[in-house]
């Protein structure tokens, strides 16, 4: 991505997004797939605090809730960092591509499983099954912000 100035009828190429008049940012395919994903993330944990907040209230006790709650939050936190590789000019390509795999995969397990745990009763799956998923998702979390970490300190300036 980068940004630049443009003259009004230049600016029709699809992957530009214009802000007014002169200003545009062109985003690539990796780019668009990121904040695609991101915006992904962002409207399902939308839905899930909502029926968490509406629905499960009265379904849940109050722990089951609040780790419920824990989920979404999380889920919400990774969003925005997608949508901060993903609109970052700063990160290479190949540390975007892996914080994206590792972000949406922990964000499948660390949430995931804690929705399906939480709802446990409703859904009668094995926990010992899921248990040991939610650690995982957080580890690669942390993986993704590691390489975030170590992308940045690279730079010379």
């Amino acid at each position: 991505m980068y940004y630049y100035f443009l003259p009004k009828k230049t600016r029709d190429d699809i992957n530009c997004y214009c802000i007014n008049r002169y200003f545009c940012i062109k985003i690539y395919n990796m780019e668009r797939k990121v904040i695609a994903i991101a915006a992904f993330f962002g409207m399902t944990a939308v839905i899930l605090g909502a029926f968490g907040a509406h629905k499960l209230k009265d379904l849940l006790n109050p722990q089951q809730l609040a780790a419920f709650e824990t989920g979404v939050r999380y889920q919400m936190y990774h969003t925005f960092l997608l949508l901060f590789i993903g609109l970052n000019i700063g990160i290479s390509e190949k540390t975007r591509k892996a914080m994206l795999w590792l972000i949406v995969l922990g964000i499948t397990f660390f949430s995931g499983s804690i929705y399906l745990l939480t709802t446990i009763d409703m859904n009668h799956l094995n926990p010992k099954i899921l248990g040991p998923v939610t650690p995982v998702g957080g580890l690669l979390l942390i993986v993704a912000w590691f390489l975030l970490f170590v992308d940045f300190m690279k730079k010379k300036s």
